[in-house]
C-alpha cells in the first residue's frame, strides 16, 4: 500500500481526489499549505480548514496543517507586486504551484514517509516513452488545467497523482454527493486567492513599499499625448474597458512603457502579433531545445486562449521565440506561454518578454 498526501483545499475537487486515492487503496493522508495570517482568522480557523478537516474526518484520514505563510510571501506575493510595477500581468498561482503547493507538500510527504502526492487538478500525469513527465489536458477541456502546471518539475510529477483528469466537474460533483460529503455543490474558487474582490490595483497600492505610483499619459503609437491615465499597475495589454478615455472608436492597450508612465494605445489590428519571446523557460515532454533548433507544437499565451499552431525556436540559453502561423491577440509581457505536442501533452512554457 503506497502512502499519498493529498492537497486538501477544502473543495469538492480535492475531496473527491482523497476519497477516490483511499477507495483505491491508498494510505491517504490530507493537508492544507497554510498561505496567508488571515487564512485562519482570529481564532485560527477558516471555511477552507474547515472543510478540509471536515471532509478527512468524514474519510477516515488524518489531516494536518502546513505552514507556507513565509514562503507564499516571498516567492509569490513578492514578485506579484513586482511584475505589476514593471508593466507586466503576472500568473501567481502558476508560482505557487511549483515554489510552494508541491514543495511544501513534498516536504512533508518525505516527513511522513509518503511516496506520492496528488492534488485535484483536471489534468493528467503521464511518463512518456523518452522516460520524461509530463502534464496531458484533461479528458474535460473545459476544466483542464494544464496552463497552469507547466512549471513543474521533473522530480515534482514523478511523484504527482492527479486521479480527476478523466472526469467532468458534474461527476466529481455526483461522487462527492453519493458518499455524502457536505462540499459536493460548494462553488469553485474564483481568481486570485490573496486577492480581496479581484481589486489587483488597489492590493497592489496597500501593500507596496516604494514611492506613491504616478498618474502618466496615454500616448498612440507615434507618441501623441491622448490623456492621462491613473497608474500603470490598472491596465493590462489588449485592454479596452475601464481605460476612462474616449477617442471616438475602439482603443486598445497596446504597450505599457513603466520607464516613461507611458500607456500606449492602439487600434485592435495593432495588439496583434505572430512572435512571441519567452524567458524562464521549463521544459516537461523533452529535455530541451538546442540554440537555434526548432520544434513545430500547438501554443497559448492565455488560460482561455485555444492553443494555435506554432513553430518553437531557441534563440539563446535564456530565451525561446515562439512564431505563431497566424497572428494571436494580446500576448502580455508576464503571462505564460504553454506549448503543447499533437497528444495534447506540455511540452514546456515560459515567460512572455
Amino acid at each position: 500500500m503506497s502512502k499519498v498526501v493529498v492537497g486538501m483545499s477544502g473543495g469538492v475537487d480535492s475531496s473527491v481526489t482523497a476519497y477516490l486515492l483511499k477507495k483505491a487503496g491508498y494510505e491517504v493522508i490530507g493537508a492544507t499549505v497554510k498561505i496567508l495570517h488571515t487564512q485562519f482568522g482570529e481564532e485560527g480557523k477558516c471555511c477552507e480548514t474547515d472543510d478540509a478537516r471536515t471532509v478527512c474526518d468524514m474519510l477516515d484520514i488524518p489531516y494536518y496543517v502546513i505552514n507556507g505563510v513565509a514562503d507564499f510571501k516571498e516567492n509569490v506575493i513578492n514578485p506579484f507586486i513586482c511584475s505589476y510595477i514593471k508593466g507586466k500581468t503576472p500568473n501567481p498561482c502558476i508560482e505557487c504551484n511549483r515554489f510552494i503547493k508541491w514543495a511544501k507538500m513534498l516536504e512533508f510527504a518525505n516527513d511522513v514517509g509518503a511516496e506520492f502526492v496528488a492534488t485535484g487538478h483536471y489534468a493528467h500525469v503521464v511518463k512518456l516513452d523518452n522516460g520524461r513527465y509530463t502534464v496531458k489536458k484533461a479528458d474535460y477541456a473545459k476544466k483542464d488545467q494544464t496552463y497552469m502546471l507547466y512549471r513543474l518539475t521533473q522530480e515534482q510529477l514523478g511523484r504527482t497523482l492527479m486521479p480527476l483528469g478523466k472526469l467532468t466537474k458534474q461527476e466529481a460533483r455526483d461522487i462527492a454527493e453519493s458518499i455524502g460529503l457536505p462540499v459536493a455543490h460548494k462553488a469553485d474558487s474564483q481568481e486570485i486567492c490573496f486577492v480581496p474582490d479581484d481589486d489587483y490595483a488597489g492590493y497592489i497600492e496597500e501593500h507596496y513599499d516604494g514611492e506613491p505610483l504616478p498618474e502618466g499619459n496615454f500616448v498612440d503609437t507615434k507618441g501623441n499625448v491622448l490623456g492621462r491615465h491613473k497608474g500603470i499597475i490598472h491596465y493590462t495589454i489588449g485592454q479596452r474597458k475601464g481605460l476612462g478615455i474616449a477617442v471616438g472608436h475602439p482603443i486598445f492597450v497596446k504597450e505599457i512603457r513603466p520607464e516613461t508612465n507611458e500607456v500606449v494605445l492602439s487600434d485592435e489590428e495593432e495588439i496583434f502579433s505572430d512572435t512571441v519571446i519567452c524567458n524562464r523557460v521549463n521544459f516537461q515532454s523533452i529535455e530541451d531545445l538546442k540554440l537555434g533548433e526548432t520544434l513545430r507544437c500547438k501554443a497559448k499565451v492565455r488560460y482561455h486562449h485555444i492553443p494555435e499552431e506554432a513553430t518553437l525556436e531557441r534563440i539563446d540559453d535564456e530565451r525561446i521565440k515562439i512564431t505563431f502561423d497566424n497572428k494571436v491577440r494580446a500576448a502580455a509581457p508576464g503571462q505564460s506561454a504553454v506549448f503543447y505536442d499533437d497528444d495534447d501533452c506540455v511540452v514546456g512554457g515560459g515567460i512572455i518578454e
